[in-house]
């Protein structure tokens, strides 16, 4: 059967640098499920690999599309899935590898398909939250679809938005979408997950932080002023250094802000990987022990 490495990791632990070595090592490619590299038009902000990275193994979903191009995880299985169909009729094994979790369950496991809500719809339940209704929606919930009010984390309007969403434009419960069954991968999936000791991986982030700036991230942020709007745009990295151009904070202060979320994303990938026990951990200095392991398994 054909296999499917997916590699994982906190940000900063040093991801791209395994993928790159375990596709040369079994003369295969590499297939991205980072959301955030997609966009030609976020490069340093986000750590897309070097062009001598590039070079060194063929990546895919790399700078491949437009931040104003609409797109989304259900378009992303349908064409990782496609691509795997392709690469696999020359491999044996592929690489995939990202940090971005939901992304990483659509690749592995397949997400419901949820319908996508009229604009109108979707801007009338916003305009509702922002008006102070939170409450009043969460008691349409309860009474539409008690089973997923059960569970909800009541304190997330966005989720609570999205519910609702889902509810008014199939006429369906949210709970009935989310059992649908899922359909089994036609590949084998192996995981294997990068760590680091927190102190290490904290100095980690804060050098790749310094070294964004150095490589001119300031500039970047400035030509992405007149897309600041887009929700691709609502992330670590950018969203701090607008707020200072907006005369928010200082630099120095932006510069610290963002190593601090680059940090509190890390400790949250790190709990989602968690909740997978079939995952091999190890660290990156230990890659021919990660190698062994998957030949071992693989062959």
């Amino acid at each position: 059967m054909k296999q499917l490495i997916v590699v994982l990791g906190p940000t900063a632990v040093g991801k791209t640098a395994c993928a790159i070595r375990l596709a040369q090592a079994f003369q295969t490619e590499i297939l991205s499920f980072d959301s955030r590299q997609f966009y030609r038009e976020l490069d340093i902000g986000v750590a897309r690999p070097s062009p001598d990275e590039l070079a060194a193994a063929t990546h895919h979903f790399i700078a491949n599309r437009s931040v104003l191009q609409s797109y989304n995880v259900y378009d992303y299985e349908h064409e990782a899935l496609d691509l795997l169909q392709q690469l696999f009729q020359h491999h044996d094994v592929a690489i995939a590898v990202g940090g971005s979790g939901l992304y990483a369950d659509a690749l592995c496991n397949g997400i419901n398909r949820m319908p996508d809500p009229t604009p109108e719809l979707r801007a009338s339940l916003a305009a509702r939250i922002a008006d102070g209704q939170l409450d009043q929606l969460l008691d349409e919930l309860r009474q539409l679809d008690p089973d997923y009010y059960a569970v909800v984390d009541r304190r997330n309007p966005i989720r609570i938005q999205r519910a609702l969403e889902v509810i008014y434009t199939s006429g369906h419960t949210f709970s009935s979408h989310l059992h649908q069954p899922l359909p089994e991968r036609p590949f084998a999936i192996t995981k294997v997950a990068l760590r680091a000791d927190p102190p290490i991986l904290r100095e980690r982030i804060d050098r790749r932080v310094d070294l964004m700036m150095e490589q001119g991230l300031m500039d970047e942020v400035r030509a992405l002023l007149p897309l600041r709007h887009l929700n691709t745009l609502n992330t670590v990295g950018y969203k701090e250094l607008f707020a200072h151009l907006d005369g928010q904070s200082t630099l120095p202060d932006a510069v610290k802000a963002i190593k601090h979320n680059t940090w509190r994303y890390a400790k949250k990938q790190i709990t989602w990987l968690k909740r997978y026990p079939e995952i091999f951990w190890t660290e990156k200095e230990n890659f021919s022990q990660l190698l062994q392991f998957l030949r071992e398994k693989l062959y």
